[in-house]
């Protein structure tokens, strides 16, 4: 198509920031992400877009319920599809590998996106010395090299709003200087995903940049006026207890106004990955306490206020909201990447259930659609999601991205 609009994505993750551009009708050409499980993901999820252009999703269900073996599956995926993602560490010694790679598809580049990893700017238990000497901190530099070497129109890059404070923000500084000085006129702003139809109060930093050429500043969206809440994401999931789980399902009720409108459930009549923890029955003691006082009056459990014979930790000064309940009458706090460690910090609202909330609980706070697949363990999928960036707010930049570009 001669009008068709190509993107490579950066630090790719398991591909949300690309999902939403996909679904606005950008072409990626290439994802570069260096986590093993993630990249899967991305060729799992490159495979679906591909077979949907093809009018053959039944293959790809027949993977994602189990009853085909992977290596069957890929047999059907042309080689382009699969190779277009690269699992590779951006750094001085691969880079002009990369280049290469990605030049043997011969695409013009008119948009690059991306967000390098963003743990480097969490504000979390980092101290400023820390943070200054994280090497992440650097790799806007090799992002700024990709835009030199393909001197796209425009790019899209995101992180945590702690990049803004980085350094007494000497740091961010910095990268917009750098981005100037290779050619494009650098915007940003704070957006929250639950402007966006995410049950999440997830904020990022974006930033955007034009060829001096074409520079539109920062692009204007409408905000999603009607708040959905979280009960209306996990409502037709079924029931589980601690450590049960279903590799596929069928769902328990029809699709409600929230699931419909943002297709989160998007023509499937299963679900796949709704696979909780098991738990200890002192964490189970403390969940049904934390749920009990978030469900009566909004208070959150406080670590010191628990009965001895339920603690477990010594250091009762900080880290004292350990335990947190996933507001279910309103949005979610913000879904990290710690959730592949434990599931403290995302206690399911329904005491009935008492435990945390699930992988696909997980990816529908994120707004992944249901039949996106995470490759990879329990674990390596929790820290998949808790890593992107939600499709439906990278659905919405981007559909203002093309309007523009």
């Amino acid at each position: 198509m001669a009008n068709e609009l190509n993107f490579i994505d950066l630090f790719a993750g398991a591909s949300g920031m690309s999902e939403g551009f996909v679904n606005a009708g950008f072409n990626p050409v290439a994802h570069i992400e260096m986590n093993p499980e993630a990249c899967q993901t991305i060729k799992t999820r490159a495979a679906y877009h591909y077979l949907k252009s093809n009018n053959n999703l039944d293959l790809y269900y027949q993977y994602i319920k189990g009853e085909i073996s992977k290596e069957m599956f890929f047999n059907e995926i042309p080689n382009e599809i699969v190779d277009s993602v690269l699992n590779i560490e951006i750094n001085d010694d691969t880079i002009e590998d990369i280049f290469k790679k990605i030049k043997t598809s011969n695409k013009k580049i008119d948009l690059i996106i991306g967000g390098p990893p963003c743990q480097a700017y969490s504000l979390l238990g980092r101290h400023q010395e820390d943070i200054e000497n994280d090497p992440r901190n650097k790799l806007y530099i090799q992002y700024g090299r990709f835009l030199n070497h393909f001197k796209p129109r425009a790019f899209v890059f995101e992180n945590v709003p702690g990049m803004l404070s980085a350094n007494k923000g000497q740091h961010f500084k910095n990268l917009k200087a750098y981005f100037r000085r290779i050619g494009y006129e650098v915007y940003h702003d704070t957006l929250n995903a639950a402007d966006f139809g995410v049950v999440q109060a997830r904020k990022r930093i974006i930033i955007v940049g034009w060829k001096k050429e074409k520079d539109f500043g920062f692009p204007e969206f409408e905000k999603i006026v009607k708040q959905f809440t979280v009960n209306d994401a996990f409502a037709d999931l079924p029931v589980l207890k601690p450590g049960e789980g279903f590799k596929k399902v069928n769902y328990t009720e029809n699709k409600n106004e929230y699931l419909q409108h943002f297709e989160l459930r998007n023509g499937v009549d299963f679900v796949t990955q709704h696979i909780s923890r098991p738990h200890n029955p002192r964490d189970l003691a403390i969940y049904k306490t934390a749920i009990q006082k978030w469900n009566k009056g909004k208070e959150r459990l406080k670590y010191p206020d628990l009965p001895e014979e339920l603690k477990s930790h010594k250091n009762q000064s900080s880290f004292i909201d350990r335990y947190k309940v996933v507001d279910g009458t309103g949005v979610a706090h913000t879904v990290v990447a710690h959730i592949a460690k434990d599931g403290h910090h995302y206690i399911h609202p329904d005491i009935k259930q008492c435990r945390s909330i699930s992988v696909r609980e997980a990816a529908r706070l994120q707004s992944f659609p249901d039949d996106f697949y995470f490759e990879g363990s329990r674990s390596a999928a929790f820290k998949q999601i808790g890593n992107a960036v939600p499709p439906l707010m990278a659905n919405a930049i981007a559909k203002k991205m093309k309007e523009l570009l």
